[in-house]
């Protein structure tokens, strides 16, 4: 069952800030785990931009499963 509509702007818009956060906090405790391998640790701003970037895909991918729940919801 694949959704009839794509996420609008607005959802998009409203979630990319909680997706962008998330994702440079994830980025950040990520690089300080791979120091443990060796691998250079981020500071926080390039964490920060990183998260911007990998925010993009993550906030779509979480606005498409909120409108494929949004149209079972007009389902049931």
């Amino acid at each position: 069952m694949k959704p009839e509509h794509r996420p609008s702007w607005k959802l998009l818009s409203a979630l990319y800030p909680f997706g962008a956060g998330a994702m440079g906090v994830n980025l950040f405790f990520a690089a300080l785990i791979g120091s443990w391998l060796g691998w250079p640790v981020l500071t926080p701003w390039q964490a920060a931009a990183g998260g911007l970037v990998i925010g993009l895909p993550a906030t779509y991918a979480f606005a498409w499963h909120i409108v494929r729940l949004m149209e079972k919801a007009e389902d049931a």
